[in-house]
């Protein structure tokens, strides 16, 4: 016993020390997945979809449907969403272009409008001319695509993400099978990744939930004010709310301009208004608060995951940012005890309260099952 104490105690590492390398072991891993950015895009997108529709496969086994129609009616699914996802960004991108350059010239007049306005309070003249380079119609379309394109590059990918999703769909049901007979020391593993298949899909709820919420009433306020394609901005504000926090300025962008270029800076102002008060207070305020109480992520993670997420992974780890988060969190934290009270801490209920997903489950303990472990499909199918 005292040479394992010996041995113990010689090779324990200062807790500074141990941060740091798992810092810089961070750091690197973010940097080595950031290489590979175009592969892991859609391989991650692949595993999220893959989620989304596993309940579809669950429900043919439970009114025992054959599992091939199981397998069909999850890939019908997740390819129309996948389909439906870019026949949308492609639409309006291309829409959103093409009135942009059909009023280029009006744009440019309001522009040379408010350069004369800031001139006579005594802003120079050359910080306005790259102001107004800027803010060209072409400038703009690029801007535009540039926050898009991260979601629309990895569905543009048709064929990579069509193969991938075939395989991880219906490899579904039979890794929902292995966890399940998972032995004992493996059964935190499985419960882990049962969590973050279930925070996964209630995010994609709540997140769905209220973007048709906002979508609904940006639909209505637009209809209005009498703002062309006021339904495909609906559609973008729709998909831009799986973006936390500040996904409601990318929709704002298009519908703000087109009132600009139409209409004058009054409807342009109101349609601002309109969207901060509705979008701003939902999306930014409501919605992180509720998702944070559901897949047990607070709102600050949430914007940081955003951050972290889109650096790593480009535009399309904003839309992933929270089920990318969730998998990080199951992997280092819900799959070891030692690490699991810092659970409590990353989400937003209240101190004091167990969270649903631990609630009469030790942290630290695994009972032995008396039959099979009862763990849902974590992934790829959850």
């Amino acid at each position: 016993m005292s040479a394992q104490i010996e041995v113990s105690d010689r090779w324990s590492l200062p807790r500074g020390l141990i941060i740091l390398l798992g810092v810089a072991a961070a750091l690197v891993a973010a940097v080595g997945m950031r290489q590979f950015a175009n592969i892991l895009g859609p391989v991650f997108m692949a595993l999220v979809l893959s989620i989304a529709v596993h309940p579809i496969r669950r429900l043919a086994d439970r009114y025992r449907l054959p599992a091939l129609l199981g397998m069909l009616l999850s890939l019908l699914a997740v390819y129309g969403i996948v389909f439906g996802l870019f026949a949308i960004l492609a639409v309006g991108g291309i829409q959103f272009a093409t009135l942009l350059q059909d009023y280029g010239p009006q744009f440019q007049a309001f522009l040379q409008d408010a350069v004369r306005v800031l001139e006579s309070v005594g802003i120079s003249q050359t910080q306005l001319q790259d102001f107004v380079k800027e803010l060209s119609p072409s400038r703009l379309v690029g801007v535009a695509g540039s926050l898009l394109g991260g979601l629309a590059g990895v569905l543009s990918n048709i064929f990579f993400l069509i193969a991938l999703l075939f395989f991880t769909v219906a490899d579904a049901g039979d890794f929902a099978s292995k966890l399940k007979r998972l032995p004992v020391h493996g059964q935190r593993l499985a419960d882990s990744f049962d969590r973050f298949a279930h925070g996964s899909r209630q995010y994609l709820v709540v997140a769905t939930i209220f973007g048709a919420i906002v979508a609904v009433c940006d639909v209505i306020a637009l209809v209005i004010l009498d703002i062309r394609y006021a339904w495909l901005w609906g559609l973008l504000a729709f998909i831009t709310n799986y973006i936390p926090n500040i996904g409601f300025l990318i929709g704002l962008v298009p519908p703000t301009i087109i009132a600009l270029i139409e209409k004058d800076v009054v409807t342009a102002i109101i349609v601002v208004v309109v969207y901060s008060v509705l979008n701003f207070v939902i999306q930014t305020i409501i919605q992180p608060r509720v998702v944070g109480v559901t897949v047990g992520l607070s709102a600050t993670l949430s914007f940081l995951s955003l951050i972290v997420w889109a650096t790593i992974l480009g535009a399309s780890g904003a839309f992933l940012a929270i089920p990318m988060s969730l998998l990080v969190k199951a992997v280092l934290i819900d799959s070891d005890p030692d690490h699991r009270w810092l659970g409590p801490l990353l989400s937003s209920d209240k101190p004091g309260k167990e969270p649903a997903e631990t609630q009469g489950k030790d942290s630290d303990t695994v009972e032995p099952a008396t039959g099979p472990p009862t763990a849902e499909a974590g992934a790829p199918g959850g």
